[in-house]
């Protein structure tokens, strides 16, 4: 019956589109047979140094590749064709959804978004084919082999569990429409830039146990690991941030970040993987700290695994999670234990065979970013506590309980403190050793400056606001640090009589990278803690024509009516926004409804400045005919996403430096010891 009325529907062409579920099956059925081929014949070759099983691998991860992208495609034409015999479709799209937003909904949904992650991981394997040329060849097929095993574990998933095409039969004529919550277009961007990033680091962990198969690990390896870490974090980044940004203005409670466990879920990667780049740094330029990298990369991508484990286990509830049964999650929980759990159990085999590398003294860049790594390991370790205690009570007690911004402000904000220091410090450091006396003449500009700025907060708020003016404070030490690497630089090479022109051409792109990158941290540390001590809010009833203060702004509401959207209809309200003499703002508010959902949004009126935003969000009506009204003013809360945006153009930027094109000469036998073989 649904194919005589597809066909009617859309003419010939409507046995085609009848058919393109199947076709996407189809090809996902096959791109798992070669992930599985793919996971074992070029493991075989590079063992036995044959060169067309080596190829073989090679051959299949593009191959996959396009499989994949296939069936994506398959999936994204059902949901723009409304092709409701889809069981997701009808669960995630309806006809007066805007277009964007059905096209969205392929991966607004748990099947679609696991397709999704396919996808790009398959993107990234076949990228390590076609741009791994300068690999060594046993090297590439290992590494190829070991994303060939993770695709094929996913594409399982999918094929048995979550299966995106499973028909309806009949079929409805019409769809439930996707979650009201992620019909934005910060929500059409959010998950892809996430996913670049999770499954990114897929790439690191593929040749952290690539490295202990061979039991060889180089400067040369880690010039080739780094830009795949670089360009898993910028998208990890900015896949943060925009979803910190869409909560803001989406879902009308004025922050920016909740300690959501979700949220966490991206945060915890980010972390670690922030480590293993400079980690992999420090392995490229000095060939120390191989043991740890390596290790690294393990979990930096065994965190990416556990935030999917979190969304799709259905042991939380949250608007970034996908509700579904347990049994997904016990799926995704065995991938992690195999995957989690063979890599360390191969590491711990393998690492303790490899040298560990150059000696450094303790005053030295290498340990300023041990340093670094320990204190990032430390504040994911808080941020995993956090995360996953009360789900540990719950399971063994059946407590419901809940872990906040309090735990976080007392337990990794100390940690952070000292990291963001050092963040400073580190680059003014000199390789190898270095002496404090002259590393206290190069601090001396930042800290003065800092200090400048720690002494007006102080002046201008009090001696109580010693603490409140400390972040601002740090937040300059962070921008001034930044500058002066760059500074410091053209000073040196300029006495030895090149010219500052010259200078600025042939500074290595990954060093304005790294400055960017730091720079845009320190001005997300102003906006952080100038939002967290400065917003000030008010909830009040509001009548047309009233006047409310809030911060440096009177917001008056001029009129609320009510209108029709596409596929939705609202209480919509103006608010009139004047600074002291300046110009009159128009901000608008709005409080919508989904008739086919049944769930309501709230749309809120946002008035951005340099120095601060005005929020408005409109509530339900009160007693007296008003509107309930939510104000806030949140002094520089601009600048976090500024700064992420900044540091993930610092990422971009190190991206394109030529070195990560022409790859690292191989060091001679000496950076590493052979593997001795296991006992019998």
């Amino acid at each position: 019956m649904h194919a005589i009325r597809y066909r009617a529907a859309h003419g010939c062409a409507g046995w085609i589109l009848l058919m393109t579920a199947e076709v996407g099956q189809f090809a996902l059925a096959l791109a798992f047979v070669l992930a599985v081929a793919q996971s074992l014949v070029p493991l075989v070759g590079a063992s036995r140094e044959d060169p067309a099983l080596m190829a073989f691998g090679r051959v299949s991860a593009l191959l996959q590749a396009v499989l994949v992208t296939l069936s994506f495609a398959c999936l994204a034409a059902v949901f723009v064709n409304l092709d409701f015999s889809v069981k997701i479709l009808t669960e995630n799209a309806h006809t007066t959804q805007p277009l964007i937003y059905r096209f969205a909904g392929t991966w607004g949904n748990h099947e679609g978004s696991l397709l999704l992650w396919i996808l790009i991981l398959a993107l990234f394997g076949a990228a390590v084919a076609l741009f791994g040329g300068n690999l060594r060849e046993s090297l590439q097929a290992r590494v190829i082999a070991v994303q060939g095993m993770i695709g094929a574990a996913f594409l399982a998933f999918t094929l048995f569990t979550s299966n995106p095409f499973a028909r309806l039969d009949p079929a409805p004529l019409d769809g439930r429409e996707l979650n009201p919550l992620l019909q934005d277009p910060g929500l059409a961007l959010h998950p892809p830039l996430l996913y670049l990033g999770y499954v990114g680091f897929s790439v690191a962990f593929a040749f952290s146990v690539a490295a202990l198969i061979e039991g060889k690990v180089d400067a040369a390896w880690a010039r080739w690991v780094r830009p795949w870490v670089l360009a898993a974090w910028a998208a990890l980044t900015a896949g943060i941030a925009l979803g910190s940004f869409w909560a803001y203005y989406e879902l009308g409670w004025g922050g920016w970040w909740f300690w959501d466990p979700v949220e966490n879920a991206s945060f915890m990667p980010w972390l670690l993987g922030t480590a293993l780049l400079h980690s992999a740094l420090v392995l490229e330029r000095r060939n120390a700290l191989i043991s740890w990298t390596i290790l690294l990369g393990i979990l930096t991508f065994s965190l990416s695994l556990i935030g999917t484990f979190l969304v799709r286990s259905g042991i939380l509830t949250s608007v970034h999670a996908f509700a579904v049964d347990a049994e997904r999650g016990v799926f995704i929980l065995a991938m992690i234990v195999v995957a989690t759990g063979g890599a360390l159990a191969l590491f711990a085999w393998r690492a303790p065979a490899m040298r560990s590398g150059a000696i450094f003294a303790p005053l030295s860049r290498e340990s300023g970013l041990t340093l670094n790594n320990l204190l990032l390991m430390a504040a994911t370790a808080t941020v995993f506590l956090g995360t996953f205690y009360p789900v540990i009570i719950d399971a063994l007690a059946g407590d419901k309980i809940s872990v906040g911004p309090p735990y976080y402000n007392a337990v990794f904000v100390p940690v952070m403190i000292p990291l963001l220091v050092l963040v400073t410090v580190g680059p003014l450091i000199n390789w190898k050793r270095d002496t404090a006396r002259a590393l206290a003449q190069r601090l001396r500009w930042p800290a003065a400056l800092a200090g400048a700025a720690q002494a007006l907060g102080v002046a201008l708020l009090g001696v109580r606001g010693v603490l409140t003016a400390f972040g601002p404070a740090l937040g300059g030490w962070l921008m001034v640090g930044a500058g002066w690497i760059l500074i410091r630089r053209w000073r040196l090479s300029e006495a030895r009589g090149e010219t500052l022109t010259r200078l600025v051409r042939t500074t290595p792109r990954a060093i304005y990278g790294m400055v960017l990158a730091h720079a845009g941290l320190g001005v997300a540390v102003c906006g952080i803690t100038a939002m967290s001590a400065w917003e000030s809010s008010k909830v009040l009833a509001m009548h047309p024509g009233e006047s409310a203060v809030i911060g440096p702004a009177r917001v008056t509401l001029e009129s609320v009516r009510h209108i029709d959207g596409p596929n939705y209809s609202a209480e919509h309200a103006r608010f009139i926004v004047t600074h002291g003499g300046g110009k009159p703002r128009l901000l608008v508010s709005e409080k919508r409804a989904y008739p086919v959902s049944q769930s309501q949004t709230t749309e809120a009126g946002i008035g951005a400045g340099l120095l601060g935003n005005v929020y408005v969000a409109i509530g339900d009506a009160d007693a007296g005919g008003g509107r309930v009204v939510r104000l806030y003013h949140h002094p520089l809360v601009g600048w976090i996403w500024v700064g992420a945006l900044l540091m993930t153009l610092g990422g971009i930027v190190s991206l394109t430096d030529r070195r990560f094109r022409v790859g690292a000469p191989v060091r001679a036998p000496l950076a590493t010891a052979p593997v001795e073989p296991a006992a019998a």
